[in-house]
């Protein structure tokens, strides 16, 4: 395996200082190591990989360094429109290292929202013409492949990817990791939230732990599952399944739970529901600050003003809660609007605690189940 501290330190001797991307679980001890060694000023957790692309380019302008991006490889997405607008050697050629966790390997097994992605992450490379390799797991092959992409990087302009398999990198724990004081633990937080809802609502859920959470807490309550929509992938993208939803099912409740590093990935969606304004969605935000799922590096979701920007966007009723009682307030408060027919746009803040149960499970049913069920109670 591949020791943090020697790929770090072997990208500061060729000159890459910088760092930018969205961390991910085969990257996170890599990601750990710079969150703790880097300066604040050369690493950005950024809000997705497209704008940690254009912070590589801009410090690549500032300076003349060579920047370098991680992501996951579901963020290959995100990233192709600056990649080819901007990065290219047809428009303003940036010499780039770009790293991506290979979720989904073929013949490796994943959850399902990464199968396709497994299967595309070289292909996409491929069809944008970027040279890539996989990384190597014995740190005596490393320097090699170093100077085969930097010699491409610097000869180009233009940038090289590495391909980072399961297990490549050492052990490493995050040393900065800021404790949030929190008096919920999101699961909790969840599991009022669904107890508070009637049989009319339907749920969307964000991908990572509050899907997985979701998912159990009706096992827990002995519930069915076919009032839920657990977005597995897509990151960023549940509130804007959960609006079209409520404005095409209004005579449905929709809550839509979602996190910190979603929101803030896609923050663009809070205006486009806002403007929206469908009275029967209720969107809360588990705020922990941390990409909770992958390794829990930080967000900015608690240097913020999350439901500030919620209102601006148009939400019409705002809350921000962290003790339980609080919660439970808030929720006697949404579902009595609801049966007075008072009930508009909702925001609902809530601050939680990092971390979840170590014996938490995976759904049982495959996404087209899920999408059949759903859409079979949401026909009713």
């Amino acid at each position: 395996m591949i020791r943090p501290s020697y790929l770090y330190d072997s990208l500061i001797k060729h000159g890459t200082d910088f760092f930018a991307g969205v961390p991910d679980s085969l990257l996170k001890n890599f990601c750990a190591y710079v969150t703790d060694n880097a300066l604040p000023e050369k690493h950005i957790i950024s809000a997705n990989e497209g704008s940690a692309t254009a912070l590589a380019a801009g410090y690549h302008f500032a300076t003349g360094k060579i920047p370098l991006i991680y992501m996951q490889n579901s963020g290959e997405g995100n990233m192709i429109n600056p990649l080819l607008s901007l990065v290219d050697p047809d428009v303003y050629s940036v010499p780039l290292l770009i790293i991506i966790g290979w979720r989904g390997e073929p013949g490796v097994h994943d959850e399902p929202q990464h199968v396709k992605q497994g299967k595309v992450t070289c292909d996409l490379l491929d069809a944008m013409k970027i040279p890539y390799e996989v990384m190597t797991e014995d740190e005596s092959k490393l320097n090699e492949q170093l100077e085969k992409a930097y010699s491409y990087i610097k000869e180009n302009s233009a940038p090289y990817a590495f391909v980072i398999r399961k297990g490549t990198f050492d052990e490493y724990v995050l040393k900065n990791n800021i404790a949030v004081n929190a008096p919920m633990k999101r699961e909790e937080a969840i599991e009022k939230i669904m107890l508070a809802a009637d049989e009319k609502t339907a749920f969307v859920s964000t991908t990572g732990m509050a899907s997985r959470e979701l998912y159990e807490l009706r096992e827990k309550h002995g519930m069915a599952h076919e009032k839920d929509f657990l977005t597995v992938g897509s990151m960023g993208h549940a509130s804007q399944i959960a609006l079209s939803i409520a404005m095409q099912k209004q005579d449905k409740k929709i809550f839509c739970v979602d996190g910190d590093g979603a929101t803030i990935m896609q923050m663009g969606g809070l205006a486009t529901v806002g403007t929206r304004n469908p009275k029967n969605l209720v969107h809360f935000v588990m705020n922990n600050g941390a990409h909770d799922s992958v390794g829990g590096q930080p967000t900015v979701g608690l240097s913020i003003d999350i439901p500030a920007i919620a209102k601006a966007c148009g939400y019409k009723k705002v809350y921000s809660v962290s003790a339980p009682e609080e919660l439970e307030n808030t929720l006697n408060e949404i579902s009595t609007a609801f049966k007075n027919g008072t009930n508009e746009l909702t925001f609902v803040e809530v601050k939680v605690c990092k971390g979840a149960r170590k014996d938490l499970g995976r759904p049982k049913t495959t996404p087209l189940e899920n999408k059949t069920a759903l859409m079979e109670f949401l026909s009713k």
